[in-house]
């Protein structure tokens, strides 16, 4: 055998002792768990024969603690880069064969890397996290390679999309780089994400929960909105990243890819005539408005278990991706709180940096009121969504379908807002408060003056106020509304609006960055 032979035979060794991460065990412990080891994820997610790993050989340099009688190539983390639809993507898959998927100083060296690569290439990064956290025996070198992954997440924030997935234990400084990405999605029963476990908890404050109770992808994805999406299995997580990316484009400076439809953009829906009742406060789903005036039906929600009286998502229009921002009438009247405006915020603030234009849709009777939402700051947090729509630039559109009262009216993407194009329906009603309201305020004191005629005033001024605001006309004949539009129409004139807008050009003042009301 020849020298060459003989180096290619070593390389080709090496190479399928890498590729077994911690050893066929921990493989098996892995899988006994239902959980995929991290090259069974890349293979799920990129397309075929498309992976390029880097930095295969890579190995920890700690001798502390025991450790330097173990130096395993790859060091717990797989990266590269490769393509998913034909369109370039940078990975990393955090392995938990191998030393619990702990991070070390070589592991942010591995995944800093492919962060830096990204972004050099102007491509998204998807992280698969599954890491029992820092590396103990590393000590501060552990929490500087954290440091170092996450001043990246932030330079990289805006520029190109950031997509992180747990699909196991996320603990401590850990989960610090998931929330700084863009969308973060856990798996249902075998991922979780915390700051202090179950333990900890219990000796500060005598609860006691288990990891799912305290962290559990459900928790995360209804309760605190850290998780976007909760996945069935991780299979079913792959999938939905894959369907993500196809309303994204690949960096700020590109456009979505556009997708044919054979949806005619002049499709009426007769039903949306009558989808709003007559009764001002009995509810409708704003979803069948959503699925009516979409391509194909299509809508790809975002944080659906968060916050449901606002629904967040992408569809396409035209062919074009658009954000869609939705009051649901169907739970709790659509009101805005706190939740709801921490939601729609981020993703207003995410279309925006990524050239998305935004379709909203308005039915919204106000803020929740109550000692709960003002000591939560709901003033703060409703100025977020004020904030957001307020500095956008990319095209957006807007229609008021029923409700839209007063500073809940300004937030949704009003005309002040340097709304581009505004619609309403003619069963809309945009004014400082609802009639009855309006009434109890404005005429308290001739009705309290005079009780035996209080109810006769109170109906004859509330007819009076609806007769004025309960309706789009008062707006439109200010500019506020750009036209009053037949309900089964929207779709067509939405896709119109966007096709004009789209060469839009609006620039921001000057300025280091700005200071969102956080």
């Amino acid at each position: 055998m020849s020298l060459q032979t003989d180096n290619i035979q070593k390389l080709v060794e090496r190479r399928a002792s890498a590729r077994l991460g911690g050893g066929p065990k921990r493989i098996e412990a892995q899988h006994a768990k239902g959980k995929l080891t991290a090259r069974e994820r890349l293979e799920l997610l990129l397309d075929q024969g498309s992976f390029e790993e880097f930095d295969m050989f890579m190995q920890h340099r700690c001798t502390n603690f025991g450790m330097e009688k173990e130096h395993p190539d790859g060091d717990g983390v797989v990266t590269g880069c490769g393509t998913i639809d034909g369109r370039l993507v940078y990975v990393y898959a955090q392995d938990f064969t191998v030393s619990g998927g702990s991070l070390s100083k070589t592991m942010s060296e591995k995944i800093t890397k492919v962060q830096d690569m990204a972004l050099r290439a102007g491509a998204p990064l998807i992280g698969l996290n599954d890491s029992g956290g820092a590396r103990i025996q590393e000590g501060i070198d552990a929490l500087a390679g954290y440091a170092e992954i996450f001043e990246r997440n932030i330079l990289a924030s805006g520029v190109i999309p950031q997509i992180s997935c747990i699909m196991g234990p996320c603990a401590g400084g850990a989960v610090y780089s998931p929330a700084l990405t863009d969308f973060t999605l856990m798996v249902k029963n075998t991922s979780y994400m915390y700051l202090t476990g179950p333990a900890v908890v219990k000796s500060v404050t005598g609860e006691q929960v288990d990891h799912e109770q305290l962290g559990g992808a459900s928790v995360h994805a209804a309760k605190s909105g850290v998780a976007h999406f909760a996945a069935e299995s991780e299979q079913d997580a792959i999938g939905t990243i894959k369907q993500l990316l196809g309303y994204l484009p690949q960096n700020n400076l590109e456009s979505a890819p556009y997708r044919e439809t054979a949806d005619p953009s002049g499709r009426v829906d007769d039903t949306l005539n009558g989808i709003v009742p007559d009764n001002p406060n009995k509810a409708y789903d704003m979803y069948g408005v959503i699925r009516s005036i979409v391509d194909d039906g299509t809508f790809f929600e975002v944080h659906k278990a968060f916050a449901k009286n606002i629904i967040v998502g992408f569809a396409h229009m035209g062919g074009r991706s658009v954000g869609i921002v939705a009051n649901q009438p169907a739970v709790l009247a659509g009101v805005l709180d706190i939740g709801a405006s921490r939601k729609a915020a981020r993703f207003v603030r995410f279309c925006d940096a990524f050239n998305i234009p935004l379709v909203t849709l308005v039915d919204v009777p106000g803020f929740l009121p109550g000692t709960q939402q003002e000591y939560g700051a709901i003033i703060a947090n409703g100025a977020k969504l004020l904030y957001a729509y307020g500095e956008a630039t990319v095209p957006k559109v807007t229609v008021t379908l029923r409700k839209a009262y007063g500073g809940a009216h300004i937030v949704m993407s009003c005309k002040q807002l340097r709304g581009d194009i505004n619609y309403a329906w003619p069963s809309a009603q945009i004014a400082v408060m609802g009639a009855d309201g309006a009434v109890n305020v404005l005429y308290a004191k001739e009705m309290k003056e005079d009780p035996q005629h209080a109810k006769a005033i109170f109906d004859e001024k509330k007819k009076e106020y609806e007769e004025l605001f309960s309706n789009p006309y008062q707006a439109a004949q200010k500019g506020y509304i750009d036209d009053i539009i037949e309900p089964r129409n929207t779709r067509f004139r939405v896709i119109r609006a966007l096709e004009q807008l789209a060469g839009k050009r609006q620039e921001l003042p000057a300025k280091k960055h700005d200071n969102l009301p956080l």
